[in-house]
């Protein structure tokens, strides 16, 4: 597996094209990887996702089993003069995860849970779009993959609930974007409601997490959610 970073150059019109819309950078991402097929099976593929540092700095980063190439992205929406891109073996770093162990993290995902407004009606999908059922929707599939957010200490807390975890939520988004690529092929109009995650974890599940940050956490994969990093607890 492999870890990539590649920061985009916010003042071309190509970088702004490919933000606007998941579907563009889903497109021009997936062209990074010539042999590597789009899959929803439960294996290692794809994933990527858009950090938002600020104005002048916004970072695209992917996980995949093959390395990148990106120098169409380069072209399109880099600094053709300026180091390229960063890709680093991941595979040592997903191999030394253990129990116990604690990291800071970032994830980006579409938070959405079924229900059903009449008895007779069939579930239907519904995104989450508060704080606090977003961040229930990720305390929700902790467990299960493989990591538990960490608690505050009680002297941390600024209320008596509903601040336990360290754990924030930000950069909460609803995308309205066309999904197909050309106009022949008539519009197709794709909604996404779209949350980032910023805390601390520890390791419960060591083969578990590197599932997830593998194969990623939630739905909509394709168009930015469900990639998790890790990194040092400073």
């Amino acid at each position: 597996m492999h870890l990539t970073r590649f920061r985009l150059n916010t003042v071309r019109s190509g970088a702004r094209r490919l933000l606007s819309s998941p579907q563009a950078m889903h497109a021009a991402v997936m062209s990074s990887f010539p042999d590597v097929l789009p899959s929803d099976t439960d294996t290692p593929r794809v994933l990527w996702r858009v950090d938002r540092n600020a104005k002048a700095e916004v970072f695209l980063y992917m996980v995949s089993p093959a390395e990148p190439d990106l120098t169409h992205m380069v072209e399109q929406a880099g600094w053709p003069t300026q180091p390229k891109w960063q890709t680093y073996d991941y595979t040592p770093f997903l191999s030394r995860l253990t129990k116990g162990d604690t990291w800071a993290f970032r994830l980006t995902a579409n938070p959405v849970h079924s229900i059903r407004r009449k008895a007779d009606e069939p579930t239907k999908l519904t995104a989450h779009v508060t704080p606090r059922h977003q961040m229930g929707w990720l305390l929700q599939r902790q467990e299960a993959a493989g990591f538990r957010v960490m608690e505050k200490a009680p002297e941390q807390r600024r209320l008596p609930e509903g601040d336990e975890y360290q754990l924030v939520v930000h950069d909460r988004r609803g995308r309205t974007f066309d999904k197909s690529e050309r106009e022949s092929r008539g519009k197709k109009t794709v909604s996404l409601v779209t949350a980032t995650f910023d805390g601390r974890l520890e390791v419960t599940d060591p083969k578990a997490l590197r599932r997830t940050l593998t194969t990623g956490l939630g739905r909509a994969k394709a168009y930015g959610c469900g990639l998790m990093t890790l990194a040092p607890v400073g």
